[in-house]
């Protein structure tokens, strides 16, 4: 067993965790934390994907309530029907989307250049959110939603498929700026990361199966276990944090990181293109 490897897992299980849910991009701090760590081959590619499964089980695990009683009265009731449903359009444009043109986003975009624009146009884009007036904010809970709010939000996520954009930030701040309130987009957001994310998994998994073998396990199932566990962390500060501060910080924030992008790229520092 190669401790170096799991320690290197480890480490990107956290870089993972801390960064899919915060509108910061998680891909484009993976690429660098990758890179320095010398972890950036194409199984690692894979394993970036995958580890997004554990990630996902801290969200199940915080609105598991919520979840359940949707699983429960999904059979008779119509509040449930209507929000799994709201979850379901939601989901499907990044599927179509991303079955149309994943190859050539992953082909064409993973640029620095690319990543930094994204960083720091999303950072406007959160700026500009924060300073709307709130009496623009029409819906204030996640089963208050139409199915039209769901599909806006949506086709908002789809946009993440540009790297550096980031998930989170276009379905939160995508959903701010249709009407959702801070609190709703947030919840939203989380529940459509399930179908998402879970799917992008299995699919990265299913197409890439002839890299793996049983002796990836042990690896996988260490970044598995610390991007839950710091996903657990970061989604419940996040959800205590939103209640009384805006997005603004993150903003400043991928205003940084998209100029070290650029950087690293232009010093050779970090192998953007690996």
């Amino acid at each position: 067993m190669d401790v170096v490897l799991l320690v290197k897992a480890a480490l990107m299980g956290i870089v993972e965790g801390l960064t899919e849910f915060l509108p910061i991009s998680s891909t484009g701090h993976l690429i660098l934390a990758g890179s320095l760590l010398g972890f950036h081959d194409e199984k690692a590619k894979v394993f970036d994907i995958a580890i997004q499964t554990g990630a996902i089980l801290a969200v199940i695990i915080v609105y598991w309530d919520k979840i359940r009683d949707t699983l429960v009265a999904l059979p008779t009731q119509r509040h449930a029907q209507r929000f799994a449903l709201n979850v379901l359009i939601g989901f499907l444009p990044a599927v179509v989307l991303g079955l149309l043109f994943g190859k050539a986003i992953q082909a064409h975009l993973f640029t620095p250049e690319v990543v930094a624009t994204t960083f720091i146009l999303g950072a406007f884009v959160i700026i500009w959110a924060e300073r709307r007036p709130r009496d623009s904010v029409r819906v204030h809970d996640v089963d208050a939603m139409t199915w039209k709010d769901a599909l806006k939000v949506g086709l908002v996520q789809c946009f993440a498929m540009i790297p550096g954009t980031s998930r989170s930030g276009a379905t939160i701040i995508g959903g701010m700026l249709l009407g959702l309130s801070r609190k709703a987009a947030t919840d939203f957001s989380f529940y459509l990361a399930i179908p998402t994310l879970v799917g992008a998994g299995a699919y990265s998994l299913y197409k890439q199966r002839a890299l793996l073998s049983l002796a990836d396990l042990p690896m996988f199932a260490v970044g598995l276990v610390f991007s839950f566990l710091s996903a657990w962390l970061c989604v419940r500060w996040l959800l205590r944090y939103i209640s009384s501060h805006s997005f603004t910080p993150f903003a400043w924030y991928r205003i940084a990181f998209g100029i070290i992008v650029l950087a690293t790229a232009m010093t050779g520092w970090v192998d953007w293109a690996a």
